[in-house]
């Protein structure tokens, strides 16, 4: 709910905004911003390297589609004990697999918030546990002959903190230079490749 009020209040006050949020209803937030005219920068993963890996992800499944019919895919995330949902970007990276024609059960993903599995289990660092995400993605061939491993482990917030930052840079020069376009991602900002 306080998506939805934060996005209505910026947008009834002309406050350009930065939100990174898998939360709330994300057509009414959209809605929100374009019937304002406001500018947003709306995107479910602040972490631009994040972004990246899944853009290039995206890329591989639309040009490949099929390419790895028949594996099987595993997937592991853990994230500190507070996260209760499954990981947004874990879902995103799950469904490129798919269309590369990899076959996965999501109730089969194995989520880790446990402290003590996320240390000796996962080796997510001991200062690390109340803020990660560590996702693992292992693909293995029909005839168990081949596997692949995509993995990306990020320890503290200080990935998504320079994202936001680069956000607010890059969304204050559009709103500077009165682009008509007023809703981005960090696609877009990582396009503009003007990243600290």
């Amino acid at each position: 709910a306080y998506i939805k009020a934060n996005a209505e209040l910026y947008c009834k006050l002309g406050v350009p905004f930065v939100m990174g949020t898998t939360g709330g209803d994300q057509q009414l937030l959209y809605k929100s911003v374009q019937d304002s005219n406001n500018y947003a920068l709306i995107s479910p993963q602040m972490g631009k390297q994040v972004v990246a890996f899944l853009a290039a992800m995206e890329t591989i499944a639309e040009q490949f589609p099929g390419a790895f019919s028949g594996y099987r895919l595993e997937v592991l995330e853990s994230h500190q004990a507070g996260k209760l949902d499954t990981s947004g970007t874990a879902k995103a990276v799950i469904a490129c697999f798919e269309k590369l024609g990899a076959v996965f059960d999501m109730d089969r993903m194995v989520k880790i918030r446990d402290p003590e599995q996320q240390l000796y289990m996962v080796g997510v660092p001991e200062e690390h546990i109340e803020g990660h995400a560590f996702h693992l993605y292992h693909l293995t061939s029909p005839d168990d002959s081949v596997s692949f491993e995509f993995q990306h482990n990020v320890c503290g917030r200080s990935i998504y903190a320079e994202g936001s930052v680069d956000a607010a840079v890059f969304l204050y020069k559009k709103v500077q230079s009165m682009d008509p376009k007023r809703i981005y991602n960090m696609i877009d900002v990582l396009q503009e490749g003007d990243m600290r």
